[in-house]
């Protein structure tokens, strides 16, 4: 489970009900790791451009991860700018979270996301202080790849079923 926020901003402007951070665990936790889940990874390029690819999220030990290739751009973004964007269309709620994604090369972490990758049905392994598998998303690059550890800084939800809220959470800082 990802942590909870320090505060929250309803944003419904029609007077419905609110979105709940529960509501919104429930679709993580129902919803990352699944092909079916549309996920997207937004980074900044060097001159300041957005730019934006699909992912292939996994929740493990309370963090979201993603994978990605050392030449991709997503991967060359995160170099220089850590700051990015996760977002995911769930059946119930639209999400966003803003916040940083680093590499990790701890072994134990590596160890623990493979599993939770191959859990879901994707037979990632750790070869060294990166991920390798038979196959990937194109938009990965070549193997290996990079795992990176998403820290979020802000949410915002809308959810797209009655009661139709709308929310902003922010978390502790890092």
């Amino acid at each position: 489970m990802l942590p909870d926020p320090i505060s929250a901003q309803n944003l419904n402007i029609y007077g419905s009900g609110e979105l709940t951070w529960e509501q919104v665990q429930q679709a993580i936790e129902k919803g990352v790791g699944l092909p079916e889940t549309p996920q997207f990874l937004g980074t900044v390029t060097p001159d300041g451009k957005p730019s934006s690819a699909g992912i292939g999220c996994i929740q493990s030990a309370g963090h979201l991860y993603f994978t990605s290739g050392p030449t991709t751009r997503k991967s060359r973004n995160l170099t220089t700018n850590p700051a990015c964007t996760l977002s995911f269309r769930f059946p119930d709620v639209d999400l966003t979270l803003s916040g940083e994604a680093h590499r990790t090369t701890n072994p134990t972490e590596l160890d623990q996301v493979t599993a939770a990758y191959r859990e879901s049905g994707w037979p990632a392994h750790r070869e060294g202080d990166a991920i390798t598998a038979p196959y990937s998303a194109q938009s990965a690059g070549p193997a290996p790849w990079h795992l990176y550890r998403f820290t979020p800084h802000t949410a915002v939800g809308v959810a797209l079923t009655e009661p139709h809220g709308a929310t902003r959470w922010h978390f502790a800082p890092h």
